[in-house]
């Protein structure tokens, strides 16, 4: 099977091609949008790395041609002044879709978020929204996996997570009170490479999160428990935050506001879980959190 990715030296991408490193079936095109960032993918990977231009329809179709499934991961939530919603989540959603159709790739796989919704008054999940419904109607036989906050070494929510359970000492939006999913990230790439076979017509949309509903602050606990520690948790209103961001957006561009805030304070929810249907085993949640920690950081079991 030929699978090419976009956004591949993403979170997720990065730990995406470590799974297909091992399969000898598979051979893999990792499209980034520069050689600086070809440079940033996994050594061991065995990839083809190439460059991509979102904005050369014509370059983006020759990339993806001979490919069996594009798995789409490009996207963004903190915009900058290069990169708004509109042209990293939706733009390039619509580039990678019509080079699919011109190149006669027969399949697409998205990963979105919980939440998307082209309706929806935040930026973010509209965006996102709007992104699904390009694939929904492309004509592509397609999937697209709705997900939670993602935990795995190196992703960004991982990443805070351990910072602020080393502390004593941490202050969390709202206290930290608001309920999530955790997906362990190899989970979401074992289903991502289930919805890169072949299957029939028309799009699936699977909601995907972790097997155990809590607290953002009960993850910050447990994971400082895990360093030999407990945290004292102190609470930022969330309309304080969102105050002090929009003031700040006077002076920049993108970064955190109050469009942001909404998502990561969101409570993550679904109807029915799709691990069942994708056939993923899904990690629990504790051992998802050994595997953020580094060896020097964990108190041994006695």
């Amino acid at each position: 099977m030929n699978i090419a990715i976009t956004g591949a030296n993403s979170g997720v991408g990065k730990i995406l091609l470590r799974h297909l490193a091992a399969r000898a079936d598979i051979h893999v095109v990792a499209c980034v949008r520069s050689a600086q960032a070809a440079g940033d993918l996994p050594p061991s990977s065995g990839a083809s790395a190439r460059a991509v231009d979102y904005d050369n329809p014509a370059e983006l179709a020759a990339t993806l041609r001979g490919a069996d499934c594009v798995v789409h991961l490009a996207g963004i939530l903190l915009e900058r002044p290069t990169s708004s919603y509109q042209t990293a989540n939706v733009d390039a959603t619509k580039a990678v879709v019509d080079a699919c159709k011109n190149a006669g790739v027969p399949r697409a796989v998205l990963v979105s978020v919980l939440g998307a919704d082209a309706k929806s008054a935040n930026r973010y999940w509209s965006s996102k929204g709007r992104a699904e419904r390009i694939v929904s109607e492309s004509g592509l036989s397609a999937a697209i996996i709705r997900t939670p906050i993602l935990l795995g070494p190196g992703m960004a929510g991982a990443r805070a997570i351990v910072h602020q359970a080393s502390q004593r000492k941490v202050t969390l939006l709202g206290g930290g009170r608001h309920s999530i999913r955790p997906l362990d990230v190899d989970d979401l790439n074992r289903a991502v490479l289930r919805c890169c076979e072949p299957s029939g017509a028309g799009v699936a949309i699977y909601e995907l999160v972790g097997p155990e509903p809590t607290t953002y602050r009960d993850v910050i606990a447990r994971a400082a428990a895990l360093m030999g520690h407990a945290v004292s948790v102190r609470s930022m209103p969330v309309w304080l935050a969102k105050l002090g961001t929009a003031l700040s957006a006077w002076k920049r561009h993108g970064g955190m506001t109050p469009t942001v805030i909404d998502v990561i304070t969101s409570n993550e929810a679904v109807h029915e879980n799709a691990d069942v249907a994708l056939g993923v085993t899904l990690t629990p949640l504790s051992a998802t959190l050994e595997k953020l920690l580094p060896p020097q950081a964990k108190v041994p079991r006695p």
